[in-house]
């Protein structure tokens, strides 16, 4: 129970990994197209991009969930990924995929260890 918090921010990291992977590599053209979709159906870039950045989250929140058997653990872990997003996309404009990577696993490390690691 003690590495509760470690655990969490490991899977988020995986599961972070598996979105990427489902997204790009098997489900690339409807990901395209359903962007085109929500894209037309919002009025502005960035409530496109907030939406995508919510449908990552829930993802997450789904995958968090099965894994821990926990709706509480799925749904910070969605917060969480889904807050870091929003704040380093408007305020880290370049970014490389490890930094990105290690910024979350640190940022989720901590939120999770003052939760579960005290």
């Amino acid at each position: 129970m003690e590495l509760l918090w470690f655990y969490i921010a490991v899977m988020l990291a995986i599961s972070d990994e598996i979105h990427s992977f489902l997204m790009w590599n098997f489900l690339c053209d409807f990901y395209i197209i359903f962007g085109g979709l929500v894209q037309e159906m919002v009025y502005s870039n960035l409530q496109a991009w907030l939406v995508h950045e919510g449908l990552e989250a829930l993802f997450h929140f789904v995958v968090m969930s099965v894994v821990f058997f926990s709706i509480e653990i799925g749904f910070l872990a969605g917060l969480v990924h889904f807050i870091i997003d929003v704040v380093h996309s408007l305020t880290i404009k370049s970014m490389g995929r490890l930094e990105h990577r290690s910024l979350h696993f640190v940022i989720e490390s901590i939120f999770f260890i003052c939760l579960f690691g005290l």
